[in-house]
Parts: C-alpha cells; structure tokens; sequence
C-alpha cells in the first residue's frame, strides 16, 4: 500500500462567511462562523489518506482543546500521528479564515506550536517510521525542520514533494532535495524572480525554476486550472473543472495530494496532475477546508466527466 509521509502544520479554522471581504479599517457583519480542522500539512494529509494512502503524520500542536480536537479528528481518518507531538508552551496553530459569496478568501494565521517543530523531532521521527514512498513538505514550519525532512526523505529514497506555500525564498540546498515542486502562482513569481500575468510568463517562470535541478513544476493558477512543466521542457495546460465555486480553501492542499497519491500509484506526471485536478474541484464546492474534501470515488466520478 502506498505509504505517504507529511512534514507539516497543523490548524484550527476559524471561519466566517461575509457577503465580501471587508475594505482595510472596515467592519462588516458575518453570516455564520464555523470551527474546522486545517493547516496546510494536516490537509494534505487528510486528502491523501481519503484517496486511498497510507499516510504518517509529523508535526506539532500545543496541550489544549484545539489540539485534541485536531488529532482526535486524524484519527479517524486513519492517519498515523504518533509523530505529531503536544507543545505546552505554545498553543495549537489557528487560521482566521473570512470567505466571501464567491468562495474567494483572505486568511491570517498565527502558527503557535507548529514553528517550534525541532528538526531533532523530525529526524527521530522519520527515521522510526517504516519505509516510505513519498514526502510532502510545505512552509508552515520552521525551514530548518523542513530541509531536514527533505535530506533524510531523499536519502531513504523516497520521492520528494514540495508545496512552497507561504511564500518566501528558498535555499538551493532544499530545492536540491526536492523532485515535484508545486508553486502557486505568486509563489512562483517569487522564487522565479519574474511577474507572472499569463500563461507564457507563467511557463517561462517554471523552466527558470527547473533550472534550478527539479524534476518537475506544476504551477496551479486558480480559476485558469494548472500549468505542468517537465524536465524535458514539455509543457502541458490542464484547464478547470467547471464546479460551482463555494469555498476555495484548501484546494491547492487537495491538488498536492492528489498529485503525489497519483505519482506513488505509477500514474504518468501529467495524469497525476489531472488527478490533482480533479480533487481540487471536488474541494471547491463545499465549505471549510478538511470538511469540504473528496473521497477517491467522487474524484473518480468528475474525471469520468470529461
């Protein structure tokens, strides 16, 4: 079975529905708030196993409500979090979420114990896990812990998944551990050092990046679909699913998952890619981020659509 690690946060969100997202300074009235269980590496995560992974889960939450509520839920989604360790000096991640009537949002997170993960946790942890076919790392976490992973996941020969979100420059040492990097694209225009306003500039952008000694770039772009570049240079454009749009949160976590679920199942990169696709969509027409996700029946059902 196929057997997926993740390196990450873990977070409550804290979400309210608003007609639209408020101007600075502005105060406007919500419609209802709701609590779900979040952080871009439990979503990735959740997702994986949901599509049929084995799945482990590294990480850190603080010794309070949140924190149980968050790996009670894991639990029952089967994922393994005997390596997501209980901080008593910072409370557990939390992501205020505002979604407006067009599922579009705007999200502050305050990270709490999932930045004192220790690259010492991570390391012990990996290397107690059993053998694993893929690693899936994003930014929510010290970088320190992140390169780490990377390293020891590149060692034991395992394929290694780079989701580079939030945004921030990165070490050549960490991208030299890294097979698939998965940029949004701002992201991307970041660690490309070039705007990025369409579809050419969004491909120049991913051979710069490839440039830098990855395997592949898969730049998801919202509302336009997904852009996959490979190391040969080939160039693919996966076009969106039509899906009424209720809340975009989480769908780039549930496209990250879906491409590595789909990599580790022997599926072609660009196959992969549609997979991810295609649970990104399913991710966009229900409210919250953990509570809105796919199982791999449902996905299977919109790809038999096109």
């Amino acid at each position: 079975m196929l057997h997926i690690v993740v390196v990450g946060s873990l977070n409550m969100d804290l979400v309210v529905r608003t007609p639209r997202l408020p101007l600075p300074g502005e105060t406007i009235l919500g419609q209802d708030f709701r609590t779900i269980p979040g952080g871009k590496g439990a979503n990735q995560a959740v997702v994986a196993a949901r599509l049929g992974a084995r799945v482990s889960m590294v990480g850190r939450v603080g010794d309070d409500s949140f924190g149980r509520t968050l790996l009670n839920h894991m639990r029952r989604e089967g994922i393994d979090i005997s390596h997501v360790e209980r901080d008593e000096a910072e409370p557990t991640g939390i992501a205020m979420i505002t979604v407006d009537a067009g599922g579009q949002n705007s999200i502050v997170v305050a990270s709490g114990a999932n930045f004192r993960l220790t690259s010492e946790q991570v390391a012990m942890a990996l290397s107690n896990l059993p053998p694993y076919d893929a690693l899936i790392l994003q930014l929510e976490s010290p970088l320190d812990a992140v390169l780490v992973a990377a390293r020891r996941a590149q060692e034991a020969g395992a394929r290694v998944i780079l989701n580079p979100a939030p945004a921030r420059p990165l070490p050549e040492t960490l991208l030299d551990c890294v097979d698939v990097l998965i940029p949004n694209e701002s992201e991307a225009s970041l660690l490309a050092s070039m705007p990025i306003q369409s579809r050419k500039e969004a491909e120049e952008a991913a051979r710069r990046l490839l440039d830098r000694g990855l395997q592949a770039v898969i730049l998801t772009r919202g509302g336009e679909g997904a852009l996959v570049v490979t190391a040969e240079g080939r160039a693919v454009h996966l076009p969106p699913h039509q899906v009424e749009v209720v809340d975009a949160t989480a769908a780039g976590d549930a496209f990250v998952a879906g491409v590595t679920v789909g990599l580790g199942e022997g599926l072609s990169l660009i196959e992969a890619a549609r997979l991810g696709n295609a649970t990104g969509a399913m991710t966009v027409t229900r409210m919250g981020a953990q509570s809105s996700f796919p199982t791999r029946e449902e996905v299977e059902e919109l790809l038999r659509q096109y």
